[in-house]
């Protein structure tokens, strides 16, 4: 994947989440965002599906809005002058998430070590998460 660089902050696009109504298989509860997920990694470009109760406490934009998500090098950095409409947080250990609103779109900007098949591993299975234990 390309690697775009902004202000000395370097973005990798990781995933790309899709709010949904639908039922999905292999779907995963947070009771703390009243959020159902499922992945879908099958593509080019992995895919969460996100499907929220009518008393998810999350913002309507990220409810209502796909948002694209990319991996930073300084989450700290990458937040400085946007909006941020969530976090950060620590939703899996050692992965650390802020979404911010920039021009109405929801972006994800997310700081961590851990490999892609970490990442994944550790969200679908909720091991080392606070998110969906």
């Amino acid at each position: 994947m390309n690697t775009l660089k902004n202000d000395g902050v370097s973005y990798v696009l990781h995933h790309i989440g899709i709010p949904t109504q639908e039922v999905r298989n292999g779907e995963r509860f947070s009771a703390k965002v009243g959020m159902y997920t499922s992945d879908d990694l099958s593509g080019p470009i992995p895919v969460q599906w996100h499907r929220y109760t009518p008393s998810s406490p999350l913002p309507a934009l990220i409810k209502e809005q796909p948002h694209l998500a990319y991996k930073v090098n300084d989450l700290e950095a990458s937040i400085i002058g946007h909006c941020v409409i969530l976090g950060p947080y620590e939703p899996i250990d050692d992965y650390l998430v802020a979404m911010i609103d920039h021009g109405g779109i929801p972006v994800e900007l997310i700081q961590t070590t851990l490999s892609d098949e970490e990442i994944w591993g550790r969200a679908i299975s909720g091991e080392k998460t606070s998110i969906y234990s």
